[in-house]
């Protein structure tokens, strides 16, 4: 099973549709585990309160999904490292993936995407990530 990171922007973005939703079909239908941590969890959740989106159906479903442990890692420690210049806060996606020994970081973020890849963690934007993998384009 593939292990990902999926940045907050592509996981906002998958309520919306698109590629990003096709990722996070493809994690609730166990064919990708998604790799968590701490800080990751409470901006996920920070964002879609901000957006006020907290009340949706299927963000409660989601949340009970990662408290479930639903095809998901979750690490309580990471590394600290200081990858991403532009906006240090994405360092922390990079980091957990680090910890977890995630093959991707899957990303629409400028920042992070202009470091392609670090400690042979490849950083993708959803559309890249689905081209390498036909099996999950559908």
């Amino acid at each position: 099973m593939i292990r990902v990171v999926v940045d907050t922007n592509v996981f906002i973005s998958s309520f919306f549709g698109g590629n990003p939703r096709k990722i996070i079909d493809h994690w609730k239908s166990g064919e990708v585990t998604l790799c968590l941590s701490k800080p990751i969890i409470d901006e996920y959740i920070e964002v879609l309160r901000r957006l006020e989106l907290q009340n949706e159906k299927e963000i409660d479903e989601l949340l009970g999904l990662f408290a479930h442990g639903f095809n998901v890692v979750f690490t309580a420690k990471t590394p600290e490292l200081h990858i991403v210049e532009k906006d240090p806060d994405d360092n922390m996606f990079i980091e957990c993936a680090v910890a977890l020994k995630a093959k991707f970081v899957i990303s629409g973020d400028k920042a992070l995407k202009v470091i392609q890849d670090y400690m042979n963690i490849k950083i993708v934007s959803p559309r890249e990530f689905l081209s390498k993998f036909p099996e999950l384009k559908r």
